[in-house]
């Protein structure tokens, strides 16, 4: 049986690129869920005939809602070297573009390594209940989240916008690379939590750092990812957002950073 997340990143070849289309299950508030379009992109360039290595980077700016139906990738390959590939891509529906953005894919060498950051303290993803967004939103019912700090339902303005919380697919899927990439767009808006509220709020530009070998992506099988996510600054209508992904044996698979619009009617 197919899982609904390779349905929805399923592409097909076409003249100089891909073709995909959306899915109801990760259906947001205006258009798809912009992770699904973020591993729908990985998914067409690992399918590049050209493809060299594996996700390092990926850099997707939303310019306008996807409508429902067929989307095309307009595919790039800038330059390719000894140890690492730079991809250019264009997402258009027929009428103009509503997306572009870049990639690079690395070949992964063997050498000294450490990581500074240090591994949340969360406990296990069973001493969390599991936390359902409001029923409107679709595509979190994709995922289940189990939080340790700074859940949606929240009672008024918060000091902080960090969250911490155990993630995966729903129903339980191997991690891969485009499943990486869609989940590290899966940590709700912070707005909502300073201002205590559902806030009309959009990813503008989202970039992806894969830190994680192909090893360590099977490794994580489809156990939980343990994520955290902050905002820096909040004004004028937008925000940034920082998140980490973690495997539960304490390996940093990628760690993401967007910006975000907001609109905000008790301001």
């Amino acid at each position: 049986m197919t899982h609904v997340f390779d349905e929805a990143t399923a592409v097909e070849p076409i003249d100089g690129g891909f073709r995909a289309h959306t899915h109801p299950a990760y259906n947001n508030m205006v258009g798809p869920f912009g992770g699904i379009t973020a591993g729908t992109v990985v998914a067409a360039l690992q399918a590049h005939p050209q493809a060299q290595g594996h996700p390092l980077s990926l850099t997707l700016n939303y310019a306008a809602p996807i409508r429902e139906g067929a989307w095309d990738i307009a595919v790039t390959v800038l330059r390719t070297n000894r140890t690492n590939q730079h991809f250019t891509f264009l997402i258009d529906q027929g009428d103009g573009a509503v997306a572009s953005g870049t990639a690079v894919f690395g070949t992964r060498r063997e050498t000294w390594g450490h990581t500074e950051s240090p591994f949340p303290q969360a406990g296990a993803p069973h001493e969390h209940p599991a936390v359902p967004f409001p029923e409107f939103i679709e595509w979190a019912k994709q995922y289940e989240f189990r939080f340790a700090a700074g859940s949606p339902v929240v009672d008024g303005e918060q000091e902080s916008s960090l969250s911490t919380l155990w993630v995966r697919d729903q129903p339980p899927r191997p991690l891969d690379y485009p499943a990486l990439a869609s989940v590290a767009d899966a940590f709700f808006p912070r707005v909502f939590l300073r201002r205590g509220a559902y806030l009309p709020a959009g990813t503008i530009s989202l970039t992806t750092y894969f830190h994680a070998s192909p090893d360590e992506i099977a490794q994580q099988s489809d156990d939980h990812l343990l994520g955290t996510a902050r905002g820096a600054r909040f004004g004028h209508g937008h925000f940034d957002q920082y998140a980490q992904l973690w495997g539960r044996n304490g390996t940093l698979l990628a760690t993401s950073h967007q910006i975000v619009y907001y609109k905000d009617p008790q301001a």
